[in-house]
């Protein structure tokens, strides 16, 4: 891996053998979230969830963005970011036509779309079990046909459920339903733990697949069964365990002694010369 120097922030780590373009980053300078690059996840699967949050998500002016998880009243919530939308993100208003309802919310302007190149991000995990963290690429119609390379792919990059651990990198693609497929870059339950501290990670999308990189470092094999041709955006997020199966956090949720945060460093893409 070659080292790309970021004045006064850490450098990336890039793979060998090519030339590379900063095509977009946050450094998370200042005191405040730049929300001309992200916004917040508030819907899954068209339903308002109601552990995702616009709160927790603290900039202090170390050059680092803090998504805290918090605490109110016995329940727990906790931020996703994202630099744009799926047509999942909002529960679809009233388009009527006749009895019939449009079932897709009107679409937002995106922040950041991209297509191939090297994408990273510089983190420290969250510290204490029932919640996770995560780093992944996602398409704006995914599921919207089956050739994933016009409906995208879910990019999995980088997935901590469990503190110091980071699971293997997954595509997925054909939407979360019965077409539903993955594919794992390394065996599953193959983790891989982190001990304290800054990690970097990575992957590089090319029209033929997806290499990952942890700290530099391959982590396990292209993945190719299905390759996006879109563009896509990213999202650094985390989630509250417990409440994708009902109204209440896991009893490890639970145990957690605030505060606690999943810590970016810097979220950077870059594009081959």
């Amino acid at each position: 891996m070659q080292q790309i120097t970021v004045t006064d922030h850490a450098p990336s780590l890039l793979p060998d053998g090519k030339q590379w373009k900063l095509a977009w980053a946050d450094e998370f300078d200042g005191t405040e979230l730049d929300r001309s690059k992200w916004d917040f996840r508030l819907h899954l699967m068209q339903e308002r969830h109601e552990t995702f949050t616009t709160e927790g998500v603290v900039v202090p002016g170390d050059s680092c963005v803090y998504l805290n998880l918090v605490e109110k009243d016995g329940q727990y919530y906790s931020p996703h970011l994202q630099t744009g939308y799926n047509f999942m993100d909002e529960t679809p208003a009233n388009g009527r036509y006749g009895k019939f309802t449009w079932p897709i919310a009107e679409f937002k302007q995106h922040k950041f779309l991209h297509r191939y190149g090297y994408y990273e991000c510089r983190c420290q995990l969250q510290k204490q079990a029932g919640w996770w963290s995560a780093f992944w690429l996602q398409s704006p119609i995914i599921g919207c046909c089956p050739d994933p390379a016009v409906a995208g792919v879910e990019v999995d990059v980088m997935e901590s459920f469990r503190p110091g651990w980071v699971t293997q990198p997954m595509l997925h693609w054909g939407g979360y339903g019965a077409d539903h497929k993955d594919e794992p870059a390394r065996e599953p339950g193959s983790d891989v733990f982190f001990n304290d501290g800054f990690h970097v990670f990575g992957v590089l999308w090319e029209p033929d697949g997806y290499t990952f990189y942890y700290d530099g470092v391959q982590t396990g094999h292209k993945a190719c069964q299905a390759v996006s041709h879109t563009d896509q955006f990213m999202l650094i997020s985390t989630e509250c365990q417990g409440y994708r199966t009902g109204n209440q956090p896991s009893d490890m949720l639970k145990k957690v002694v605030l505060p606690d945060a999943f810590v970016v460093d810097h979220v950077r893409v870059f594009d081959l010369l």
